[in-house]
């Protein structure tokens, strides 16, 4: 069973604080009033195009531009690429300065506090220039806001649970049928593989670190992280539930302790109990399927969320990997919106990005790519298609504030495994720091 891969995902999110004013007003003072975008001489329009990313991610984007200005001689594309945490200075300062880029990535956490503030153009204006109607309808809406769309999504990821069978193996454990295991079942199977094995391995990495598994159960729950508005969808006692599965896990053995899992979730993926041969099982996004099995070098399995079936509902989703954005400034946003069609709808674009945006948004580049995969993205592609039918929407993008979540989540987490908090205190911690960070309280 599997799904596909993507890098799209960060472990490591920062929220870009945009600059002040007074130093926005320097900026662009100081700034060319014209853009981040130009004609050149000899009539070619010119446009700048942003991402973040690791090396490999760089030179196939400057594969991809050679290949669209060879198709499209009237548009000449510069790359402005970085690593994803530079990136978010990078376009805060030249957003405020009025030479942002005229495509660039967006990520969910971030789209609505740029889309808020007009840096954003209305994609939806470009319908003579950019189809979208090959797109994944689970995910062709995440990037609306109050009826305008700002961002358009570039693939798709799931949240899931990793099991590695040998370990299963190795404690005499059977592994869990993932279209029917209950949270009870979780717990107990997590257990088992640590007592039986004295320890040497543990049943799974603590799921607390990262609030798309919350996410999941509170969608289980009929309940949501957050509502269209931004404000917290989910009930106190929902998330008293999701900390107390955590405690249940702490208390039988089943995950490693408090100080164990602060070492473990600094470490990243790499480190992770299931890259160590240490576990049997960790929450990770299916794009993390190809370098955890690699660092494992185990086959590595996807497993749907426990609790699907316990419901009236279930609560998995698509996630957008990242977004493409253009921007509200951009002096030629038809030809923008052109570049944003191309790495939608061309074939010769998806085959050299292949699942490193995400498994295509675009079904047809999807299907088109599938036996160009390498095998883990391959059973990651064909793990999508098997939850596909069952999943129910998306999600609405989260709320400017977001990114501090991620630090939220963290804190809270290692406040509730040290035992300073109970799982209702916990909840009640969570609530109010994010609603604080978010505006929402």
């Amino acid at each position: 069973m599997n799904h596909h891969s993507g890098r799209a995902l960060p472990q490591r999110r920062r929220r870009p604080l945009l600059v002040t004013t007074a130093a926005a007003f320097a900026l662009v003072m100081a700034a060319t009033a014209c853009g981040g975008d130009s004609g050149s001489d000899d009539g070619v329009v010119e446009l700048r195009f942003s991402w973040w990313g690791a090396d490999d991610r760089h030179a196939t984007m400057q594969e991809v531009i050679e290949v669209f200005e060879e198709q499209n001689p009237d548009i000449r594309i510069a790359g402005d690429y970085t690593d994803w945490g530079s990136y978010w200075d990078r376009l805060a300062t030249s957003t405020a300065a009025n030479d942002a880029p005229d495509i660039l990535m967006q990520e969910e956490r971030y789209l609505r506090e740029y889309g808020q503030r007009g840096a954003l153009a209305d994609l939806s204006e470009f319908g003579d220039h950019l189809d979208l109607s090959a797109l994944d309808p689970l995910v062709a809406e995440t990037g609306e806001l109050e009826g305008q769309t700002f961002g358009i999504p570039t693939g798709v990821n799931a949240y899931a649970v990793l099991a590695d069978p040998q370990a299963f193996e190795e404690a005499g454990v059977e592994m869990p049928d993932d279209t029917t295991w209950t949270w009870d079942d979780y717990v107990e199977i997590a257990n088992e593989i640590s007592e039986a094995t004295d320890g040497e391995l543990v049943g799974v990495q603590s799921m607390a670190y990262n609030e798309s598994g919350f996410q999941i159960f509170a969608r289980q729950h009929g309940e949501n992280l957050y509502a269209e508005d931004g404000t917290l969808a989910f009930s106190a006692e929902t998330m008293t539930s999701w900390f107390e599965i955590t405690s249940a896990l702490l208390e039988g053995g089943g995950q490693p302790s408090a100080a164990e899992s602060v070492e473990i979730e600094a470490g990243g993926p790499d480190q992770s109990v299931l890259s160590t041969n240490q576990g049997a099982m960790a929450h990770f996004w299916t794009n993390q399927l190809g370098g955890i099995s690699e660092s494992s070098g185990r086959d590595i399995e996807l497993l749907r969320y426990p609790g699907e079936t316990e419901n009236e509902r279930t609560g998995m989703y698509l996630k957008p990997a990242m977004f493409y954005s253009v921007s509200a400034n951009s002096e030629h946003p038809e030809e923008a919106a052109r570049f944003v069609d191309f790495m939608l709808n061309n074939e010769a674009a998806a085959e050299l990005t292949l699942s490193d945006l995400g498994l295509p948004s675009n079904v047809d580049m999807r299907e088109h790519i599938l036996d160009d995969l390498p095998p883990a993205d391959e059973r990651s592609a064909a793990f999508l298609e098997e939850i596909t039918g069952d999943i129910v929407d998306g999600n609405p993008p989260p709320p400017i504030g977001a990114g501090e979540v991620v630090e939220i989540t963290k804190r809270t987490s290692d406040a509730l495994g040290f035992g300073d908090l109970t799982p209702e205190e916990a909840a009640e911690q969570f609530m109010n720091e994010v609603s604080e960070a978010t505006g929402s309280s």
